[in-house]
């Protein structure tokens, strides 16, 4: 490559909780530039999984991040040519990549889930993911299934 690699961006954390994670969320849920709209679909999906856990003593923000943790795919195909043939070669996947497919997922099947508005929708997703079902969850199901399918091929890992 010609030119280096851009530098990584100093992401600043969220006002309520002071977390990184939760400001790469936010800025992955927002659409046109609204940030404030964003942090408002998140917070509101806190407060009702707060409702929702009161028995519990997990934190909203805890319950969030073990969802994220339980879509987060460890494996992932990707389609190599060797010798005229494609092949879906099962690899590793890097840590950074790890979270950014995990976040477009839950954001992806919360916005396809029915409901009333974005922040019920998300707080169902999260739910879901926490209790390890949901379109995400599958689509990690299905994303481990192809990769052990395809195990024979690992050694064409580049």
């Amino acid at each position: 490559m010609r030119k280096s690699k851009p530098k990584q961006r100093i992401i600043l954390p969220d006002p309520k909780y002071k977390d990184t994670l939760v400001t790469r969320f936010v800025n992955d849920l927002m659409v046109d530039g609204k940030k404030n709209v964003a942090y408002q679909i998140f917070y509101d999906a806190m407060d009702f999984i707060a409702e929702k856990n009161k028995d519990k003593e997990i934190t909203p923000v805890e319950t969030w991040k073990k969802a994220l943790e339980n879509i987060t795919p460890m494996v992932e195909v990707k389609s190599r040519r060797i010798g005229g043939a494609t092949f879906q070669v099962p690899m590793e996947v890097n840590p950074k990549r790890k979270t950014a497919i995990s976040i477009r997922n839950m954001i992806k099947y919360s916005r396809q889930r029915n409901g009333k508005n974005m922040a019920e929708k998300l707080a169902q997703e999260i739910l879901a993911g926490f209790n390890e079902e949901g379109g995400a969850f599958k689509k990690k199901e299905e994303t481990h299934r192809m990769a052990d399918a395809n195990k024979a091929f690992a050694h064409f890992r580049f």
